[in-house]
């Protein structure tokens, strides 16, 4: 049986989708500078009475906007059922994800391994080195899905309350804005979780890292409004006109 060129996009697009999910989750255990990154020195902003904040960012915001804008393209093309059911599936395969790793984690290293690997053998200790990383705290887990859960809900909703007042037009406006609106709760609610509830850090100094976050968000997601109207152009094209106007249609119903 052949499959739909629609069934074959959703597919697509939700398996890139749920990829982008699971590797933002592993990367974000790095921290970088953003200013270091780019060749500029690093400033230090006062945000909130809190001193010496930077772009010292995880390195899962390299692919949480474009998670977003995924989210957006898809929510465009088969509504918000479609767009709950990816992030329902994205949030259990990264808890599985953790499951499994949390018991690689406990496995006796095998000696020649943990200690003279090929070019690690630098490394004092491989199996410390791979539960650092791959170790993350409970709280940092548990905030991280419940922001992404949350902000993909509120994603959804905006970007429909928007269409429904704008009909097919504005496209940059539905998509942008409601990334710039989740993005703004995400920033803050892992971070708030993760750190205020969990690890007991200060309120002020947990929203003042969270608006240095945002304003990177906010930034990138402007930046990649054209990549919005790239990918509706191929869609469209690959779907054909009538196809791709019935299920817009449809998606806007399917609320």
């Amino acid at each position: 049986m052949s499959m739909s060129k629609a069934t074959r996009l959703f597919i697509i697009l939700g398996g890139f989708f749920i990829a982008n999910t699971l590797l933002a989750e592993f990367i974000g255990v790095k921290i970088f500078s953003l200013e270091t990154t780019l060749g500029f020195m690093p400033r230090n902003w006062t945000v909130f009475g809190v001193e010496g904040l930077g772009f010292n960012l995880t390195a899962g915001v390299l692919l949480w906007p474009v998670v977003f804008v995924m989210t957006d393209i898809i929510n465009e093309y088969y509504g918000v059922r479609g767009v709950k059911l990816l992030s329902y599936l994205a949030i259990g395969l990264v808890s599985y994800s953790f499951i499994m790793i949390y018991g690689a984690m406990q496995l006796a290293p095998n000696s020649w391994w943990e200690s003279v690997s090929g070019v690690t053998k630098d490394i004092a200790s491989m199996s410390d080195a791979f539960n650092a990383v791959f170790g993350q705290g409970l709280w940092i887990i548990i905030g991280s899905m419940v922001a992404f859960l949350v902000g993909q809900i509120l994603d959804v909703m905006v970007f429909q309350s928007i269409k429904k007042r704008t009909g097919e037009s504005k496209v940059w406006l539905r998509a942008t804005g409601s990334t710039l609106v989740s993005q703004c709760i995400d920033s803050f609610l892992v971070l708030v979780i993760a750190f205020y509830i969990g690890s007991d850090w200060e309120l002020i100094r947990v929203l003042a890292i969270g608006m240095m976050n945002y304003i990177y968000k906010f930034a990138v997601a402007i930046i990649l409004t054209p990549v919005i109207y790239l990918a509706h152009h191929l869609i469209d094209n690959y779907l054909g006109e009538e196809l791709a106007k019935t299920m817009k249609e449809e998606a806007t119903l399917n609320t």
